[in-house]
């Protein structure tokens, strides 16, 4: 490519989730110099250099405090005012339908109305998003280009080789990932009580606050059938998470969840899921081998939860090995279809149809 192009792309580092760290690399490797979207306005000579910026979850706000939500609010129209003044082009990906931060909602969709507005393509990670965008925005011209999201396989160590014993007849449920209100972990900890013989739910992650952790410990105490692991899990402790465990329960909330880098992240080491029918699950079209389902309200999703435990009961008590099959061809599929070097030569291209 010659002298490297100088983009940036924001977050460029994400100690969480190595989507960040998949995509960064990629374009390192193909001669991208990637920066951070905190040195844009650093100087004249660095602010000109930079000839692309791509940014994700750029619509949502520090909502910690009022003062604090509308001085990220500000401070992000001044970027997108930078961007525009210079004549940079704007990639933004869209990951979610709504911000999961309530206290910012109008705020955040303000923002996204600008995003859409001034981006020169839109990313999406799963064609239901073409829809929402287009109901939302219905003179979005076609600057909408669906990405996969990259698969996990190998990027957080190696897949643990499966044993062909028996496996114990409690069913091993695991919720692993950020634990924020949105993730429904409430309505696991309630469904756990109806399953108090049949299903281990350990739920492993690090709550987004010390009140949300004091919360959930109440609501779990004196359930002998919920481990509690309320902690940031090390990247090389995750194949192990899922190895011992035979499905990941991931109940989101249909109103704001579309994509999910953790449903990828159980089908890239071997296990299924059951949760809503988002569209990462949509996408893959997985059919019998995941236990999806769709709800309405917050009964109709504890029904349908309940229904979806129930059929992986039935098909674990039946034969314990079905249900790390589904995992496993769950695995094949994301491996075709979410194939990681696939999605960086996609996003290689779209950033050269700007900059050639």
């Amino acid at each position: 490519m010659g002298s490297p192009i100088k983009i940036i792309f924001n977050p460029c580092e994400n100690k969480e989730n190595k989507y960040i760290a998949i995509l960064v690399n990629g374009l390192e490797k193909h001669g991208f110099e990637v920066n951070r979207l905190d040195d844009f306005l650093s100087s004249t000579s660095h602010y000109k250099s930079i000839r692309l910026l791509h940014l994700n979850w750029f619509e949502n706000l520090d909502d910690s405090s009022v003062k604090s939500m509308w001085t990220s609010y500000f401070r992000k129209l001044i970027v997108l005012a930078a961007i525009k003044l210079g004549n940079k082009k704007l990639v933004w990906t869209m990951h979610n339908r709504l911000s999961h931060e309530k206290k910012s909602g109008k705020l955040s969709r303000a923002l996204t109305k600008k995003l859409v507005a001034q981006a020169d393509a839109i990313v999406i990670h799963s064609a239901i998003s073409k829809n929402i965008l287009r109901s939302q925005f219905p003179n979005l011209k076609s600057k909408i280009v669906h990405i996969p999201h990259p698969d996990f396989i190998d990027v957080y160590g190696q897949m643990i080789p499966e044993r062909s014993e028996k496996r114990p007849s409690k069913l091993k449920l695991l919720f692993i990932g950020a634990i924020k209100p949105y993730k429904n972990i409430e309505l696991l900890i309630q469904i756990a009580g109806r399953f108090s013989e049949e299903i281990h739910l350990t739920i492993a992650g690090n709550p987004n606050s010390e009140a949300y952790r004091t919360e959930l410990e109440k609501l779990a105490q004196g359930a002998n059938n919920i481990t509690l692991e309320l902690k940031f899990i090390p990247d090389s402790e995750l194949p192990t998470y899922i190895h011992q465990s035979d499905v990941l329960i991931l109940p989101y909330s249909q109103e704001s969840s579309l994509n999910s880098g953790t449903v990828i992240l159980g089908f890239s080491y071997g296990r299924t899921v059951i949760c809503p029918r988002i569209g990462t699950i949509d996408d893959l079209d997985g059919g019998e081998d995941v236990f999806d389902y769709s709800y309405e309200n917050e009964s109709e999703h504890l029904a349908a939860l309940e229904k979806q435990i129930q059929s992986a009961i039935n098909l674990h008590l039946e034969d314990s090995n079905s249900l790390t099959e589904k995992g496993h061809r769950m695995r094949d599929l994301v491996l075709e279809k979410n194939n990681k070097q696939v999605v960086t030569d996609k996003l290689i291209e779209l950033y050269q149809s700007f900059l050639d």
